[in-house]
């Protein structure tokens, strides 16, 4: 093999070398967070009427839905009925992947001091975060 030839072919390998590693690392996963999403949890005084009614006939299920009004997305997480009150809702996260929105929410149960109401509640938690189109993840 000549000098030039083995120039032409080390030249190849170096181009093909570089494009494998740029493709591998423009390959993303789809689960990956891109970034971390503000959101608010409201107040059931604050949430739309329209779904405020919504929940109010879906409560004594658990539901997961989502809500979209005036440039603003709404992510509703509900835990049923529960025979007592004083439960709350905590909030773990709420992220962007490339395909989607992930959000993760936990009951917490009441306090010894809650268990002796015997008055059933629903717990929900109703997040207000900006619009998005893509599809969100209830884990």
């Amino acid at each position: 093999m000549s000098e030039l030839e083995k120039r032409i072919v080390s030249a190849f390998l170096v181009c093909l070398l570089c494009l494998s590693v740029v493709a591998c690392a423009a390959k993303k996963d789809p689960m990956e967070k891109i970034k971390d999403w503000e959101f608010t949890v409201i107040a059931e005084d604050n949430v739309p009427e329209e779904l405020l009614a919504m929940i109010e006939e879906k409560k004594a299920e658990p539901f997961k839905m989502t809500f979209q009004d005036q440039g603003f997305l709404y992510i509703c997480v509900g835990y049923g009925t529960q025979e007592t009150g004083g439960y709350s809702i905590a909030v773990n996260d709420l992220y962007e992947t490339a395909n989607a929105l992930y959000v993760d929410t936990n009951l917490i149960g009441p306090g010894p001091e809650e268990k002796a109401n015997t008055t059933p509640s629903y717990p929900y938690v109703v997040i207000k975060a900006e619009f998005t189109d893509k599809p969100v993840v209830f884990d």
